[in-house]
């Protein structure tokens, strides 16, 4: 194998280990789980195939910190050591050509869908706009602290296992954001008002799993560059929030943006001056290059091997995060390494059904059922086929709703 492209470049990180080369398997939510959230060999098959397509860190979907508490079904939650064996045949896999493996840690407070949550919590009593979300309960001081020790709890449980990190997802519009968010933390305690209030939950949670699992574990973190909403989450607040994780020693920051409100991250909305370089936060990335030490990874957008060599060169990244290319074809980070000019086929996906399109409902179940696919040993399909898609899509979506619906009756 050629090592000719930055892409299969080592890089070091704070915690002392090496990443074997730059391309990320940035999160997507498997949704291949049991509806009480307990994990399943398929896991380890999926990540095994992962693993043998090159890439040098693979970072998980969502893992519940609280099973009561998912953002959608089928979702992974680790609570305890219940499935510590599982786990460990999981991480084996994913390490199995000398990557590294990190679980996404989650709670999505009041971003927790109606069919899957009678009682969502959140920083306030500010309700989601969308009929999918019941209005949330502010969170009380006690549930604040539990949560913090929960995440610290996974994180604990699965160093056990084998995993190498940990990334907390900031982005998104889940709990971590919501606590970020001016729009959707009202609160007057010491968890809102001010940035440095509002900032306490995520730096309170880093502190609380360096403090027990120590230095060497991987930690980063998922952030939205911006909610893309008026009276939200900035750019320059984003801005901070980096710079007193990076002061306190973080090891990866992947910058992101967008929730259900406003998808940005799956619709791909883009400055017409950036589509030539394809990824959606470049920019933001670039200037928070010039203000912390913290390695700094994009996901969404890219699709060319020449645009994702451009950004590494030009040092406006670190690392290359890839999620929905890598669900078409696994096999892409070893086709770049070994070869030059490869590109992912990967496009919008529309429905013409604005409601549909409008949530990305599409665009996360199309590729879910290709994960899917995956982890039963199957290839996963390059091409959506119309509407027949949609029906399957949306079927498989209601199924698995229905599959979380019995589990709890």
């Amino acid at each position: 194998m050629s090592n000719s492209s930055s892409l299969a470049q080592p890089i070091k990180l704070r915690s002392g280990s090496t990443l074997i080369n730059r391309v990320c398997k940035s999160a997507m939510n498997e949704t291949i789980a049991t509806g009480e959230g307990r994990v399943v060999r398929e896991f380890e098959v999926l990540y095994r195939a992962w693993a043998e397509g090159g890439s040098g860190l693979l970072v998980t979907g969502n893992v519940m910190v609280d099973k009561r508490h998912a953002n959608e079904p089928l979702a992974v939650a680790v609570e305890d050591k219940r499935d510590l064996l599982l786990l460990r045949l999981w991480a084996n896999a994913a390490k199995s050509q000398g990557g590294q493996i990190w679980a996404q840690l989650n709670h999505p407070g009041k971003q927790s869908p109606k069919f899957l949550n009678e009682q969502p919590l959140a920083p306030s009593a500010v309700p989601l706009a969308s009929d999918m979300f019941i209005p949330p309960r502010e969170l009380t001081e006690c549930e604040i602290l539990d949560i913090i020790e929960r995440f610290a709890t996974t994180a604990s449980i699965l160093q056990e296992a084998g995993f190498d990190g940990v990334q907390l997802h900031g982005a998104h519009g889940y709990l971590i954001s919501q606590f970020l968010s001016p729009n959707h933390n009202k609160r007057e305690d010491q968890w809102g008002g001010s940035l440095e209030s509002r900032m306490r939950f995520v730096v309170t949670i880093y502190k609380t799993i360096r403090e027990k699992l120590g230095n060497e574990f991987g930690v980063g973190i998922k952030l939205n560059s911006s909610d893309f909403q008026k009276g939200g989450f900035t750019q320059e607040e984003s801005m901070e929030v980096c710079k007193a994780l990076d002061e306190l020693g973080i090891d990866l920051i992947e910058i992101s943006g967008g929730s259900w409100e406003n998808p940005v991250n799956r619709r791909g909305d883009q400055k017409e001056s950036t589509k030539k370089r394809e990824a959606y936060f470049l920019e933001f990335a670039e200037q928070l290059k010039q203000n912390v030490e913290a390695p700094i990874m994009v996901t969404g957008g890219f699709r060319s091997q020449k645009a994702m060599e451009e950004a590494i060169d030009s040092g406006a990244v670190d690392i290359i995060g890839l999620a929905r290319p890598l669900v078409v074809d696994p096999e892409l980070p070893n086709k770049m390494f070994s070869s030059k000019g490869n590109s992912s086929s990967v496009k919008p996906i529309s429905t013409g059904i604005k409601k549909i399109d409008d949530m990305a409902i599409m665009e996360i179940s199309w590729y879910s059922d290709q994960i899917r696919r995956i982890s039963e040993g199957k290839r996963p399909k390059t091409k959506v086929r119309g509407i027949f898609s949609v029906i399957n899509v949306l079927y498989n979506f209601w199924k698995r709703g229905q599959t979380v619906k019995r589990v709890r009756a």
